[in-house]
């Protein structure tokens, strides 16, 4: 296993475009770390740097300690999973997870040979081996990929998106086994995706990217409850955050439907404009219209089984409460919603984040009642 550290890694094109600006992170042994945010964020090109795909032209990227800036990729002791897995159609599975062993001329035959087995037996695609890629499933052809990466051993598996052209089941199947792998390998993973809930289940720590900067690196349960700024609490969580337009008077937090009044804004300047969050499942609904703070009107409903979406027109725009099966108001209805004070979020004119929710204790009561 190897640490992987950057330092300030930077990656400026020749057009002038930066794909990744002052880059810092901090990847331990054995960690699964998830590199995630939106197109164009900076995310494959921080996970380039690394594989020695792109040169920093700032910065330095460090595996076991020492600088890599000028180590090409075939010298550095990784190996890379891509979207299109990049298998070879002329060779049959074996022949395909023996290419990973390319560059070990000095390993026997019967050793690759072994190494081969080993990885097919542990992905389960030993009866596989003789059959070429046009022969399997795009799922089978994930873990030949996959194979063809853990047969050299690497000290640090990089993934850029590997599961993006899998059906919904597969994907879910798969995050689960890769996360089996990674345990059961014990080896650094640095992952990259653009799902946020593909980041959310699978890895230790997540590192959110947007245009070219780390927003925040965390456990899933650090980011989700505890967003550093507004990017990072609207991109986190689905359905996102739903933040609103404020205004701060008299140590409370005024729109134009309610007005509350919270410890933290006790102190800040009257007239600041600031905005307010609310996660989804912190509302508290009725279909009672004058039982909660304010109002909205349901405008679609979305069943999921043993919850509702219910997405709700409030001060001027679409907002998204998550309710428990029970609570089931038909398209037009009016119902009134509230906000603990406790679960709220509050973001400063620079996006910064000035007040976190309460989290809940397990196993807590669901909020959200029919009164």
């Amino acid at each position: 296993m190897a640490d992987v550290t950057l330092n300030n890694a930077t990656k400026q094109y020749p057009d002038g475009v930066i794909g990744a600006e002052e880059v810092n992170l901090e990847i331990t042994d054995g960690e699964f770390l998830i590199l995630v945010g939106p197109s164009g964020c900076g995310k494959t090109t921080t996970l380039e740097m690394i594989a020695g795909l792109q040169k920093p032209t700032g910065g330095e990227v460090l595996i076991g300690g020492e600088v890599m800036n000028d180590v090409p990729p075939q010298d550095r002791d990784l190996a890379m999973v891509f979207q299109d897995y990049a298998l070879y159609p002329h060779k049959t599975v074996r022949g395909n997870m023996e290419f990973g062993l390319k560059y070990s001329t000095d390993l026997p035959e019967d050793e690759k040979e072994r190494k081969v087995e080993e990885a097919a037996e542990l992905l389960g695609i030993s009866d596989l081996l003789d059959q070429k890629p046009e022969q399997l499933s795009g799922g089978q052809q994930q873990r030949v990929a996959l194979g063809r990466a853990i047969v050299r051993e690497p000290e640090v598996s990089l993934l850029d998106e590997p599961l993006s052209n899998l059906d919904a089941k597969l994907r879910t199947q798969m995050r689960a086994e890769l996360q089996r792998l990674q345990s059961q390998l014990d080896v650094t993973m640095i992952y990259v995706t653009h799902d946020q809930t593909e980041a959310m289940t699978m890895g230790d720590r997540i590192a959110i990217l947007n245009k070219g900067h780390v927003q925040q690196v965390g456990t899933p349960a650090e980011v989700y409850n505890q967003p550093e700024n507004e990017f990072v609490a609207q991109f986190i969580g689905s359905p996102s955050m739903n933040i609103f337009d404020a205004t701060v008077e008299g140590g409370t937090v005024q729109t134009e439907a309610f007005v509350m009044a919270l410890d933290e804004v006790a102190d800040r300047r009257d007239g600041e404009q600031i905005r307010f969050g609310i996660r989804p499942e912190d509302f508290i609904v009725s279909t009672d219209p004058d039982a909660g703070l304010t109002r909205a009107t349901v405008t679609v409903v979305e069943r999921l089984g043993d919850e509702n979406l219910l997405h709700l027109e409030f001060l001027g725009q679409d907002v998204v409460a998550r309710v428990s099966e029970g609570i089931l108001p038909s398209n037009g209805d009016e119902v009134s919603i509230d906000f603990p004070p406790k679960q709220v979020y509050l973001f400063d004119e620079s996006g910064g984040t000035f007040k976190f929710r309460t989290v809940k204790a397990e196993g807590s009561q669901r909020l959200n009642q029919n009164i």
